[in-house]
Formats: C-alpha cells, structure tokens, sequence
C-alpha cells in the first residue's frame, strides 16, 4: 500500500498499456477476458458451495445528493394515484427509477464499450462507429448486452485493509501487486485464470462510518502497474468497493488509468463501488476466501453500463 508517492509517466504508462494490450489472456476478442471462464471452470466454482450462504456485495442504491453523489439516483411511487389506494377492490403500487449508472456511489458494471481511449474501444474498435451522434441509439457494440446471460465463475476476495491491520485505505492510497500478492498468502487462496477478483479496500466501510466526501478528489484503488498481476494470472473480471481507480491519480494525463488498462486494453468488466463489508467477515469466519459468484446486468441491450447486484454463494 503506497500513497501519493508512486507516479507513473505517460511514456511508462503507454509502455505498460502496450504490454498489457499485447499479453492480456483475452486478447482482443469481442468478448474480452470473458473468454477466461469456461464451462469447465464454472462447474469447478459451483463446487465452491458448502455452507450454501448467499451474500449480497452490492450496496443500497442512494437518492440523495451527497458529495460523492451530486446526480444521485431517482425513486418514487407512480401509483396509486396521491398515494391514496382504493379502499375496495383491486390495485397496484408502482415505480419509477432513473439512475446515473457510472456515478461514485452506486454499485455497477462497466461495459467494454465504456471506454474510449484514442478514440477507440477495447480491440481497436473505432469509437466513432459504435458510439454514434445520436445518443438515443446507444452502443452498437461491446455494450452491456455481451453479459446477458450473467457472469458466472469463482470469486476471490482479497482484503487489503486486513492485510495491513487497518479498517480501511485512506483515500489516495494505491494497492501494489506487492499488495495482492501479500493478501494471497495472509488468506490462504491463489488467484487463477478465469477468475472473478474482488479487491476490497475498505472505502464503503469509511463512507459508512466518517460519512460521504468528495471521492473525485481523493480515493483508494490500484496503482496502474498492479494490472500486471491480473493479465498474469489470467483474472477474468475485476470489482472493488472503490472505483478500482485511485485518486489522485498515479499518471499524468491519463485521469483513470486502471480502468483504461482493464477495459481498453485487456478486456476486463470492471465491477465498482461493490459493498464488500458483508462477505469479508464471513470469509474470515468460515476460514476461505473463494466463492461461486455470479452477476446479472440487466438487460440494457445498447448500454455502456448496468446497475448490478452480484452474490456471492460460500
């Protein structure tokens, strides 16, 4: 765990960007590193059932403003109508949401399309032909809709804050490779190809307890160069409880290089702003710290992202 000591060059970061590009397990394909997961794998995660405990990591969706929630999502009744039911008979209660998907608050999934670096997608994919001048169309590739059918596979919680003795990361650090590395061996587990990482940095336990701040400013995440870690070991997708990007950020010019190098340039959905508070204990308790994880976007079939409650079963 560094702070705001560990900056990177764009010339080194392009360095790591075209080595990752070039190294990444899911390669340039369409689907990205989903490709990791295969049936086999899937089977095996199953297998990672015993206690048959489901656990929510996504965190109650807010609709009120905050300082890391300007545009908070919106949530009210349509019906009944003044919210007076018919004293008799038959009627119906009835909703309506609107939500800033990719705000700082909210947990969700990043599409492959998310992304334009250069003006392309992940791929070489000219941002410009998928994402047109009419927003109202939507994505035409790499959108949300290349998960429809879930993502299923196992998932393995590293725990940075416990590594180091503390609650949480405080804002502006960087969790290294050196970190997850030291976070496999304190809990026993070894990341795998195919696998489902979750990185916990402890910043839904400090908004709950120090109350929200302005995280645009200042956030914990990983430092770009522990993307390494991951292209080597195969990870197929990536979440935190954070925006997987630390702020300040660790490169000049480039405002989120994590999610440039997971999305752009090795294929990786990135999960952020998870609420992880409920799984890390259990893991501690039940001595493991791998699980059946699945996540289910909703079906958004041209959208660059998807409000997302994924569950993990022990």
């Amino acid at each position: 765990m560094r702070m705001f000591d560990h900056q990177l060059s764009e010339t080194a970061f392009l360095a790591l960007y075209r080595h990752l590009r070039g190294t990444a397990p899911g390669g340039a394909g369409p689907r990205g590193a989903l490709d990791t997961i295969t049936a086999d794998q899937v089977l095996a995660a199953v297998r990672e059932v015993r206690s048959g405990r489901a656990v929510s990591l996504a965190a109650p969706i807010v609709t009120s403003p905050a300082p890391d929630d300007p545009d908070p999502a919106e949530h009210r009744l349509t019906a009944p109508p003044g919210g007076r039911p018919n004293p008799r008979g038959l009627d119906f209660a009835r909703d309506r949401f609107a939500m800033n998907v990719h705000g700082d608050v909210d947990s969700h999934l990043d599409a492959l399309c998310h992304v334009v670096y250069d003006g392309t997608l992940h791929g070489g994919v000219p941002a410009a032909d998928v994402l047109g001048p009419d927003p109202a169309v939507g994505a035409g590739a790499l959108s949300v809709d290349l998960v429809r059918d879930g993502i299923v596979g196992r998932g393995v919680l590293l725990d940075i804050p416990r590594l180091h003795g503390v609650p949480w990361l405080e804002p502006g650090s960087h969790v290294t490779a050196e970190d997850l590395v030291g976070a496999e061996e304190r809990q026993g587990v070894r990341v795998g190809r195919g696998d489902i990482l979750l990185v916990r940095v402890g910043h839904r336990r400090r908004r709950e307890e120090l109350g929200p701040w302005d995280t645009a400013d200042a956030r914990a995440g990983l430092h770009p160069t522990a993307m390494r870690f991951l292209a080597e070991r195969g990870v197929a997708v990536l979440g935190s409880d954070g925006n997987n990007d630390t702020a300040p950020g660790a490169v000049q010019g480039v405002a989120f290089p994590v999610h440039v190098l997971a999305i752009h340039a090795m294929g990786l959905h990135l999960l952020d702003y998870l609420r992880l508070e409920d799984l890390a204990p259990l893991c501690a308790r039940e001595g493991r710290w791998s699980s059946l994880c699945v996540i289910a976007p909703l079906r958004l079939p041209a959208a660059t992202g998807s409000p997302v409650n994924p569950i993990a079963i022990l």
